[in-house]
């Protein structure tokens, strides 16, 4: 596996872990449809999150949050919209982004929710 996915994968697991803490419960993680991809979907209360995963080792080409552009946000609006068709029983949704910096020395983290305000 490529350094880049492997960086990913490692910030993913982190990424649920800490959403565990903060009390979502994980409903699926890269789920899939035709080419689009949500990193996790989860829910708290009444409300799923579908939440775009960004991880960086360095601040060299910015932050990791800089790294989800509005391609990327398109793609995850289309990829939620397929997941609701099946799971229609989710009135209320949301989209969130998770930012995790993995510094030699420190991890930072910076959950944006709400993207679509």
């Amino acid at each position: 596996m490529a350094k880049h996915n492997l960086l990913g994968k490692r910030g993913e697991d982190k990424a649920v872990k800490l959403l565990l803490g903060w009390g979502f419960v994980i409903q699926a993680r890269n789920w899939r449809h035709s080419y689009w991809e949500i990193d996790i979907i989860a829910s708290k209360g009444d409300v799923l999150h579908f939440i775009e995963v960004k991880t960086r080792s360095s601040t060299n080409m910015g932050f990791p949050e800089d790294g989800v552009n509005e391609k990327k946000l398109e793609n995850l609006l289309n990829a939620s919209d397929f997941f609701c068709e099946k799971h229609p029983q989710w009135k209320m949704i949301q989209f969130d982004i998770l930012s995790i910096l993995l510094l030699k020395e420190r991890e930072e983290y910076l959950f944006i929710e709400d993207v679509f305000i």
